[in-house]
């Protein structure tokens, strides 16, 4: 009879434990367990941790609850102003809710790569070039309601997208690099006018000072003196006063024309007799 306890006990210890072994499930941390009991959706997903399910009678599907990167294909299309360009992006969403992720979409990940590309052809439709390049904190976010709006259904929150690259035509990077640069002359042409403008009214400045003052320009010519004499210490420099040549210019062109020179006084004759009359 104790022998018979024994087996019996023994046998149902083996199919407790058989059946245990069918019935456990262990959800990790990351993830909820959705269980569906003979096909229909069996109270709330299951947290992290042991759990138990009936074996044959349930299924229990778990469900990533990571943020899932996902890259969009590069899309081609033509801008508002009429450039073709190609955007790829990426797209950074998790589920919020497993049961719906399961039951109202087929394939979550297939569906939001789906809508991230149709959304990704319709914002470079109703952009500028210079949108693409230069605003493209707004197109994200504008691109970020396109795709999450319909995702919100599905049980999926999208947390960003981020337009990756903007691949232009090489005759658009030409004419790009060409303005750039005429630009950047522009620039540097308009730095060096405002340049000479500033040292004109500086040079005209010292000018006058230098005219109310003789002896600066003395002093003046001693520093150039200096100067020359420190780089090139076997130039000989001969300061030469500008008024000399000046003078010497003056006595070379002679007197003005307007002023001839003093004729000599000749003394004055009487006026000739008239002639005897003739017989």
């Amino acid at each position: 009879m104790v022998q018979e306890l024994i087996v019996a006990a023994t046998a149902v210890g083996s199919a407790a434990l058989v059946y245990v072994t069918a019935a456990a499930r262990v959800v990790k941390q990351y993830e909820r367990g959705v269980v569906f009991r003979l096909g229909r959706l069996r109270g709330t997903p299951r947290n992290p941790g042991f759990t138990m399910v009936i074996p044959g009678i349930d299924h229990i599907r778990k469900v990533n609850m990571q943020i899932v990167t996902m890259p969009v294909p590069a899309q081609e299309g033509i801008t508002r102003d009429n450039v073709t360009v190609r955007v790829d992006a990426v797209v950074y969403f998790k589920v919020v809710d497993a049961a719906s992720a399961l039951i109202t979409v087929e394939d979550y990940k297939f569906a939001v790569s789906q809508m991230a590309q149709t959304s990704l052809r319709s914002i470079i439709g109703k952009s500028d070039l210079d949108d693409l390049l230069s605003n493209r904190e707004k197109l994200n976010q504008g691109l970020e309601l396109m795709i999450d709006s319909p995702a919100v259904g599905w049980g999926v929150q999208v947390d960003r997208v981020e337009i990756k690259d903007v691949s232009l035509p090489e005759t658009m990077k030409r004419s790009m690099a060409r303005q750039a640069e005429a630009d950047r002359e522009r620039r540097a042409r308009i730095i060096n006018a405002d340049a000479e403008l500033q040292a004109s009214k500086k040079l005209a400045e010292a000018a006058q000072q230098m005219a109310d003052t003789p002896s600066a320009l003395q002093l003046r010519l001693l520093q150039t003196v200096v100067a020359v004499a420190a780089e090139k210490n076997s130039t000989l420099v001969l300061p030469f006063p500008v008024e000399l040549l000046r003078f010497l210019e003056r006595a070379q062109a002679g007197p003005p024309p307007d002023t001839a020179p003093p004729q000599p006084h000749q003394p004055s004759q009487p006026p000739p007799s008239p002639l005897p009359p003739t017989e």
